[in-house]
């Protein structure tokens, strides 16, 4: 078994004992940690020296539409509704199966080159079973720890069919992926279901999935947010009929009352927020505060490459500052004053490492740096311009720090990045065919490729 020693590094375990470590050793054992500590001895170990290095838990992304990689700015400047109709009722239908596997696997490396170690891939653009095979495929190719949240296309219907809506969750396709590709939760690449929630389907449609995903014990992901709910008494029945619990996720969820949220957090629903994408897009403010105040913590993700950066550090940033700023001017509206800081550094890191983790149910696998868990470890180069010198190092991390210092990654105790490149061959090849496939859906819908840029206005 191969094994690994980091000597003298600068860890962020992100657990509560030991804590941060200014100078300590991580010792790893094939796919898993093995020990944390200082003078660790592994007499057979390779030896990697950690001093220039702060070490934090992989990222992980909770909320990505991967399958947009190939399209990235192109939804910039749109609001909600103009996204809908560009990107659901107009790329997207141009995609064929080979279009989904280079966006998936150009995006899953972007997240590797940026600090993700685990995705949570919503794939809501597989019209048929050779598009989601093709996803999962440049997954698996990637190296990513990735949890496929299997969706469903949103087109506009064709005369005699019914709206997306009312089309309940594929039975037979979920069946066919536990055989298949994930007939073992033992692996890199897990299986939850990205379903269309009261929000956004009949009421029919919506318990169909609900008890689809809890008979399968698969995690049941949603939109809730945006326009008008589709069901609006929905999340009343489905909470009389108790098919509100801890495999329920909700994503952006800024329409939601206070006392639903409170209900909700005690029933173990996990809420993932894009704060970015939903200040720029028209969702509302981001829900941050709301989980907080109901006894929650939410996870993170980018959402939409189309429309803003793949890099996790500056979602936490952006979503850290936003809270902050909503909580400073509740407190100046009813004191006139300004309050102490409300939320720290810390905390927010731990929304894009342990607190994906709890979403995904794999916190004692993945979110934080400590024995018996997968090896999933960002070194970020602490030496850099930008960041020298250190005098805090999760405020170093979440506040300085980007995919310049990103220095190597590694997914269950195997490199992916080091020394500032992607450990993954052929990618100007890779960046020519996400190139040809993009120019090809643009044309397909009417756009000339160098004219793209219209496409955002």
């Amino acid at each position: 078994m191969r094994k690994l020693l980091i000597r003298n590094a600068t860890v962020i375990t992100m657990e509560p004992k030991p804590g941060d470590l200014l100078s300590a050793d991580i010792l790893i054992e094939g796919e898993k940690i093995s020990g944390v500590g200082t003078q660790l001895v592994a007499s057979d170990a390779e030896l990697i020296d950690g001093r220039p290095f702060i070490v934090i838990p992989g990222i992980v992304n909770a909320h990505m539409h991967t399958w947009q990689t190939g399209l990235r700015g192109l939804s910039a400047d749109w609001t909600l509704l103009e996204y809908f109709r560009r990107f659901h009722a107009g790329f997207a239908t141009r995609f064929r199966p080979e279009d989904i596997y280079i966006a998936e696997l150009v995006g899953a490396l972007n997240q590797l080159n940026c600090g993700t170690t685990t995705l949570v891939d919503w794939c809501h653009n597989n019209p048929t079973p050779a598009h989601t095979d093709a996803a999962i495929d440049a997954l698996g190719n990637s190296g990513i720890r990735a949890a496929f949240f299997h969706g469903s296309p949103k087109p506009d219907p064709k005369p005699g069919e019914p709206h997306f809506s009312e089309v309940p969750h594929p039975r037979k396709e979920v069946e066919r992926l536990l055989r298949g590709r994930f007939g073992s939760r033992d692996q890199l690449l897990t299986l939850g279901l990205a379903i269309l929630g009261p929000h956004y389907s009949t009421l029919d449609a919506s318990l169909h999935d609900f008890k689809l995903a809890r008979e399968f014990d698969l995690i049941a992901s949603m939109h809730v947010g945006g326009p008008a709910a589709k069901t609006p008494g929905g999340w009343d029945v489905l909470e009389k009929q108790g098919l509100v619990g801890d495999f329920v996720n909700i994503v952006h969820g800024n329409s939601l009352e206070d006392d639903r949220v409170a209900r909700f957090v005690d029933l173990g629903v996990k809420f993932t927020v894009s704060p970015e994408v939903e200040m720029a897009a028209g969702h509302g403010h981001p829900m941050i505060g709301q989980v907080r105040k109901s006894g929650g913590s939410p996870s993170l993700g980018v959402d939409l490459e189309s429309m803003v950066s793949g890099e996790m550090l500056m979602v936490a940033r952006i979503g850290l500052a936003h809270q902050r700023a909503m909580d400073n001017a509740s407190y100046r509206a009813a004191t006139g004053g300004i309050p102490n800081s409300t939320i720290t550094a810390r905390e927010a890191l731990a929304w894009i490492t342990l607190e994906g983790a709890r979403m995904l149910k794999m916190e004692d696998w993945i979110g934080s740096i400590a024995p018996g868990k997968q090896a999933d470890l960002v070194f970020i180069r602490a030496d850099a311009l930008n960041l020298w010198p250190v005098h805090d190092p999760v405020s170093t991390v979440l506040m300085q720090a980007s995919l310049v210092n990103i220095d190597s990654v590694m997914v269950a105790g195997e490199w992916k990045k080091r020394d500032g490149k992607l450990l993954y061959g052929g990618i100007d090849r890779l960046k020519i065919d996400l190139e040809n496939s993009a120019t090809r859906i643009l044309t397909e819908v009417g756009l000339k490729p160098e004219g793209a840029l219209q496409a955002r206005h």
